[in-house]
């Protein structure tokens, strides 16, 4: 009896632990305006198009 008390302490726990880990992304993503949002997007979108032609170039 003892065993399912602590695997069940144990997984309230990582409930815990997991929400926190959610709140804290949240916050991050949160504190990001619009304008900061859409210049990363575009940079990663420049990078994986630039990635893109350097492996056309490299394969053909």
């Amino acid at each position: 009896m003892r065993a399912w008390k602590l695997l069940g302490l144990a997984g309230i726990l990582a409930g815990v632990a997991t929400g926190a880990a959610v709140a804290r992304d949240e916050r991050v993503r949160r504190h990001y305006d619009a304008g900061e949002i859409r210049e990363r997007l575009h940079k990663r979108h420049d990078e994986a198009v630039a990635r893109e032609a350097a492996d056309d170039s490299t394969a053909g």
